[in-house]
């Protein structure tokens, strides 16, 4: 599972997981993802539908936009195609302008927004977390939801059962006297478990909304790891010495918003539990920014993963860049497959992969794919000084993603997670900084240097790649 706790805890539970997955495979058989490719959409005969702060766009107001996304004209073929495939995927959310993206490149500065945020709220709080742990971070949190909550703000929060294993039931007791209203997703504890017992399928999403106005998306938990600086060139390492994360996460004012709200409830309900508040959840939403944003979630419910299937079609439409920052790269064979791909076009291709990494058998896994995507021509950074937690994408600077996704079967099958996509120069520039930043520090792999790992890295690579569609 994503950030993963100490090695004592891990491995006794990562052996866990891994029985039971292979226990899951035999009952069940694998699950599979899908084909992507243009006989999924529709035709791109009129203009791409956009939603802004009072509904749809026109067909005349939705051209000009694009047209303003546009590179001098350039751009528009990377629209008509990936906006034409994924304006066809069944369950698609609109793409919505008049917003406002701030892009957060580490955990104190995301929590010093969120802090405000949530202590400037009137009406309610919806958090969704993988983790939340009981440490200094994730008290301040409950101290901020327990005091807004005493002044009348309803609060509402969804937790992974798995995720959030480490956190003592004090923790979430306290915040449960204090008003909060928890939902443990997915127990792992079958006994407790308010539907179908479905201890594979996680809630991976990090996600928080204040008063239906303002949303945080991205790749940071709640958990003093991120105590440390990783981007800034004051770097430092957490208090207990050990790397600091580097991670990164938006801030999201505007009409897009209620998509997100739109996920959260979504992610309540499915659960089976106790009734939502009756509160009003959709104020109105004003024009912000000039951003125009696409809110995704995917979910294991559903036939197939709505990011997958949008990030496949942005690679396959890439015409001059393609760069991915992850933290967990275990990609299936079609992903490979759309990478290599865009290579023969003459797309550049780079990848930012950890050095360090919380989970051997991710890692390895992960590095088991070096091999073929060198020999393709994909370039491979592995950052250093941090433990690279991101998971972004740019392509052909327009198109930018940001959101809870790792490039792995896990992610894409067996998940709960949420994304955004963010199309227009400006924010791509920004994204842009920050990939070269990550650039600047990480060391190339190239075919020469990857021949002469060791033995024991060898062996390490075909052990975890046994286990790879479960990582």
């Amino acid at each position: 599972m994503r950030h993963r706790r100490p090695m004592s805890f891990l491995v006794t539970h990562q052996v866990a997981a891994l029985s039971a997955a292979a226990l899951l495979a035999v009952v069940a058989g694998c699950a599979s993802l899908p084909t992507i490719g243009p006989g999924m959409a529709r035709g791109a005969t009129s203009p791409i539908p956009l939603a802004g702060a009072h509904g749809r766009l026109t067909d005349a107001q939705s051209t000009a936009v694009l047209q303003r996304l546009a590179l001098g004209g350039q751009g528009s073929h990377i629209f008509d195609r990936h906006l034409a495939l994924v304006a066809g995927i069944a369950g698609s959310s609109p793409l919505v302008t008049g917003n406002k993206v701030l892009l957060l490149q580490d955990g104190p500065t995301t929590y010093e927004h969120m802090f405000t945020a949530i202590g400037n709220a009137v009406h309610h709080i919806n958090m969704e977390t993988y983790i939340i742990e009981a440490d200094d971070v994730g008290n301040r949190f409950a101290d901020l939801l327990i005091e807004k909550r005493a002044q009348g703000v309803a609060v509402q929060l969804i937790y992974d059962s798995l995720g959030s294993i480490g956190t003592p039931a004090s923790f979430f007791k306290r915040l449960k006297d204090g008003g909060v209203r928890l939902l443990e997703f997915n127990p792992v504890n079958p006994l407790t478990a308010g539907k179908d017992w479905e201890v594979n399928q996680r809630d991976h999403r990090k996600l928080l909304i204040v008063d239906g106005a303002t949303a945080f998306v991205g790749g940071i938990n709640i958990s003093s790891v991120y105590s440390g600086s990783s981007f800034k060139a004051q770097s430092r390492s957490r208090p207990s010495g050990a790397l600091p994360w580097r991670d990164t996460h938006l801030k999201v004012e505007g009409p897009v918003v209620a998509e997100f709200q739109k996920l959260f409830l979504a992610s309540w309900k499915s659960q089976n539990a106790a009734a939502l508040l009756d509160i009003e959840y959709f104020p109105p939403l004003p024009q912000k920014g000039n951003e125009v944003v696409r809110a995704i979630g995917s979910s294991p419910d559903e036939p197939y993963s709505l990011i997958y299937a949008t990030l496949i079609s942005a690679i396959n439409s890439a015409e001059s860049q393609v760069y991915l920052t992850n933290a967990y790269f275990v990609p299936d064979p079609q992903f490979l497959a759309a990478l290599k791909a865009a290579v023969r076009r003459g797309v550049d291709v780079k990848i930012v992969l950890p050095s360090k990494t919380d989970s051997w058998l991710v890692f390895h896994a992960g590095r088991a794919n070096y091999a073929e995507l060198l020999e393709a021509g994909v370039q491979i950074f592995e950052r250093r000084d941090a433990l690279l937690h991101a998971k972004t994408a740019l392509i052909d600077g327009v198109w930018s993603t940001v959101g809870s996704t790792n490039l792995d079967w896990r992610s894409f099958l067996h998940n709960a997670e949420i994304n955004a996509v963010i199309l227009g120069q400006d924010f791509a520039a920004q994204m842009l900084a920050v990939f070269e930043s990550d650039l600047a520090r990480s060391t190339r792999v190239t075919p020469d240097r990857w021949e002469e790992r060791t033995l024991i890295d060898r062996i390490k690579e075909t052990f975890a790649r046994v286990w790879a569609y479960w990582l």
